[in-house]
């Protein structure tokens, strides 16, 4: 992709193409320790096999919308934060206990095959899992380091990593915080602006930025843009994750009822109920292992409240608000329309 036009097939090619080959060198570097650790490479290359690469591309339109050209060394730097999307991956999945990612076990359950004979299999199978989350992230800014990009430009981007490490990690452990606590939709709210919002919008954009010297209104610009969108990003995931077709999300429906998450979904469900409704809702949260019937009395109860529709309303709202943003940036207009379809591609979407 060098042309101006935006083509986001051809991007994530790119990008797959620089991930699934670097990652692949470090695999292999680190099974050549001990066969033992064969399993844990293998599950290195399965966590970073798939993925939309929306932090990459938010980051490589960080870049472009300063006025710098397509370059390759950007998009090695620019895939670096798909690597600490599957870090978070990894250890998000272990939280939450999720079985399934993309239709495939995820890293804690794959990895029971490796520990099944020792005491304590499954505690060991996520203690894997968790260095495996780890050392992707280590990863990722190995990858950064060595994209190719001048010292002073990946110097100028370095604190915010440190940012982006810090917010991401506040809002993992926000959520678990929160998580049985009494339902709450603005505390909701803030563990999905720090969990995901911020390294999936925001951050990536102003790491492009910081490398293309951008200034600081058009920094400012970026956040306006970038926290309301990643926002409605994962108010979209929360809807998908209850409402979703799994086919098409790879994940089971079950999670964020078992694990009595504190999702937007869910307060917002709470606020509108009646003490009968609270009730019912209470009968059937946070079960180890809720069937189909229980699954769909939940949707029952909040779609009887029109709780998913809230939820719609919060999206469109910061869409418009992302919108709004964009078209308050002085850039090219192939960066607009490029950001303009990302922000289609990244709250509008169905897995």
């Amino acid at each position: 992709m060098t042309s101006d036009q935006w083509e986001p097939a051809a991007f994530k090619t790119r990008v797959d193409e620089i991930l699934h080959g670097f990652v692949a060198e470090e695999a292999d570097r680190f099974a050549a320790i001990d066969p033992l650790l064969d399993p844990v490479a293998e599950q290195l290359e399965a966590v970073v096999a798939d993925g939309k690469r929306l932090r990459a591309a938010f980051c490589y339109w960080g870049w472009r919308a300063v006025g710098q050209p397509d370059n390759d060394a950007l998009v090695r730097a620019a895939a670096s934060l798909e690597l600490v999307h599957a870090a978070a991956v990894v250890h998000d999945d272990l939280i939450d206990d999720s079985p399934l990612r993309h239709g495939r076990p995820t890293a804690h359950i794959a990895l029971r095959g490796a520990v099944r004979r020792r005491p304590r299999a499954d505690a060991a199978a996520r203690s894997l899992a968790m260095l495996v989350g780890d050392l992707l992230m280590a990863l990722a800014g190995q990858l950064f380091a060595t994209s190719g990009l001048p010292a002073a430009y990946l110097a100028r981007a370095r604190p915010l990593w440190s940012v982006m490490a810090r917010e991401l990690i506040a809002g993992e452990c926000l959520e678990i915080l929160r998580t049985g606590a009494g339902p709450d939709t603005a505390a909701s709210l803030k563990v999905i602006r720090y969990k995901t919002a911020k390294y999936t919008v925001e951050q990536p954009l102003l790491i492009g930025g910081a490398l293309a010297g951008a200034g600081t209104r058009l920094r400012e610009g970026y956040s306006a843009y970038g926290l309301p969108l990643g926002e409605a990003f994962q108010l979209r995931d929360d809807l998908l994750g209850l409402f979703g077709d799994p086919e098409l999300t790879g994940k089971a429906g079950a999670d964020d009822v078992r694990g009595h998450r504190p999702t937007a979904l869910l307060a917002e469900t709470w606020r509108l109920a009646a003490d009968d409704e609270r009730e019912r809702l209470r009968a059937l949260m946070g079960r180890r292992n809720p069937g189909a019937a229980e699954l769909e009395a939940v949707r029952e109860v909040m779609r009887g409240l029109r709780a998913p529709t809230r939820i719609e309303d919060m999206i469109n709202a910061r869409v418009g608000e992302a919108l709004d943003a964009l078209n308050e940036f002085d850039v090219p207009t192939h960066a607009v329309a490029a950001l303009t379809a990302l922000t289609q591609s990244a709250a509008l979407r169905l897995s």
